[in-house]
C-alpha cells in the first residue's frame, strides 16, 4: 500500500503459460517461471560411460557436470527451420527486468528442478552412482537449450553469480545475435562466459531470412554486429553454422562462408549437421541432413579458402567438425579441466 492509501499491484515475473509448461514436464524439461532446464542426451548416456559430449572431445568439459539450462526458456527473436526446441510457443519479443527472476533464484529453483529429473537414474543399476552424485553439482554450465538467453535482461548478473560458484569451472553461452548491446555489456560489465557460441547459417542476406525467420526488421544488422565484435571480446569465441542440404551447404556459398569467417577471426568454427529431432521434423526432412563426409569436405574447403583455419577435430556421431585459428591460436583444452575426467 502507498503512502496515500492507494494498493499497489507488484510486477509479477514472466511465467510460461501452464498448458506449454504442461507440454515440457512431459518432455522431461524443468520450469521455473521463465527459465528451463534438461538433461541433455549425452549426459545421460555419461551416466552409464556409453559416450561424452562433444564438448569434452573438443575442450574437455565434464559431460555428466553439465547443466544446460535458459533463462529466457519461450523467448527468442527468431524461427529458425532447424530449431528442434519448442520455437512454436514463443510468444513475446519482451523480457522486462522488473518481470524477470534473479539470477539466484533461477539457479535455485532449476537446480532443484534438476535434481528431480537425476534421481530418476538412481533406480538403473546401469548408471554409476558416483557420476550420478557429481553430477548434482555442476561443474560446466551450458546457457543454451530453449529461447535466446541473450534476452534475459540480468544475465551479467547470472553470469557473474555462477562464476562465484566454488565448483563452476566453465561458461558456455549461445546466442543467435540478435542482442549485440547485451553482448557488449557483457564485455562492459566483465561478465563475459568462457566461450560464447555465434550461431551462423548465413552468408546472405537472402539465406539468413530463409533459414532464421527473424522477427525484427533490422536482424540482418543486428547479427552483423555481433559477428564483428567478436576479434574484440575478452573470451574464447566459437561460431557454429549448422549445414542443412538445399539451403546452405551448396559449394557456391563456401566462398561468401570463408571470407565472412577469416574476418570475423573467431578461435574455433564448428560445423555440423542438421539433425532431424524434435519440432524441427516438423519444418524439415530426413533428406536435410547431411552425412559426416559431406560435413568433412565441406569444413575442408572452409579451411582451404579461408587460408587461417585448419582442421582441429570431428565427431562422427554428432556429424560435426571443428576448425581452429591458426592466426588467433589458443589452446583448445580449457585449463581449469586439466587433470579431470
Amino acid at each position: 500500500m502507498s503512502c496515500s492509501g492507494e494498493v499497489v499491484e507488484e510486477e509479477k515475473l514472466i511465467q510460461i503459460k501452464p498448458a506449454i509448461s504442461e507440454q515440457l514436464k512431459k518432455a522431461k524439461y524443468g520450469i521455473s517461471d521463465h527459465s528451463t532446464v534438461e538433461l541433455c542426451h549425452w549426459t545421460k548416456k555419461s551416466f552409464k560411460h556409453e559416450g561424452s559430449c562433444y564438448k569434452h572431445k573438443f575442450y574437455g568439459i565434464s559431460t555428466h557436470r553439465c547443466m544446460e539450462f535458459s533463462p529466457a526458456g519461450m523467448h527468442c527473436e527468431n524461427r529458425c527451420v532447424y530449431c528442434w526446441r519448442p520455437m512454436e510457443f514463443y510468444d513475446s519479443l519482451e523480457m522486462k527486468p522488473e518481470q524477470v527472476a534473479e539470477p539466484e533464484e533461477i539457479l535455485t529453483k532449476l537446480m532443484a528442478e534438476r535434481k528431480k529429473l537425476i534421481n530418476g537414474y538412481y533406480g538403473d543399476s546401469r548408471n554409476d552412482r558416483q557420476r550420478l552424485d557429481e553430477s548434482l553439482l555442476p561443474s560446466h554450465y551450458a546457457i543454451s537449450l530453449s529461447g535466446e538467453p541473450t534476452m534475459y535482461p540480468k544475465l551479467p548478473e547470472l553470469i557473474k553469480y555462477l562464476n562465484s560458484l566454488e565448483a563452476t569451472k566453465s561458461i558456455f553461452l549461445v546466442t543467435n545475435g540478435q542482442e549485440p548491446d547485451m553482448i557488449q555489456k557483457l564485455q562492459d560489465e566483465d561478465a563475459l562466459p568462457t566461450q560464447l557460441y555465434l550461431s551462423t547459417n548465413a552468408a546472405d542476406y537472402k539465406s539468413f531470412l530463409k533459414i532464421n525467420k527473424p522477427k525484427y526488421d533490422d536482424s540482418w544488422e543486428r547479427w552483423n554486429r555481433t559477428l564483428g565484435m567478436l576479434k574484440h571480446l575478452n573470451t574464447r569465441t566459437v561460431l557454429r553454422i549448422t549445414l542443412i542440404r538445399n539451403y546452405n551447404d551448396q559449394k557456391s556459398m563456401i566462398p561468401a562462408f570463408a571470407k565472412m569467417f577469416k574476418e570475423a577471426s573467431p578461435h574455433f568454427i564448428e560445423i555440423k549437421s542438421y539433425m532431424h529431432i524434435g519440432r524441427s521434423t516438423n519444418r524439415l526432412e530426413h533428406s536435410n541432413m547431411l552425412e559426416m563426409e559431406e560435413v568433412k569436405r565441406f569444413s575442408e574447403q572452409i579451411a582451404k579458402q579461408s587460408q587461417i583455419f585448419s582442421i582441429m577435430d570431428e565427431s562422427f556421431v554428432s556429424r560435426i567438425s571443428i576448425l581452429q585459428n591458426n592466426e588467433r591460436f589458443i589452446d583448445r583444452w580449457i585449463s581449469s579441466y586439466a587433470n579431470t575426467n
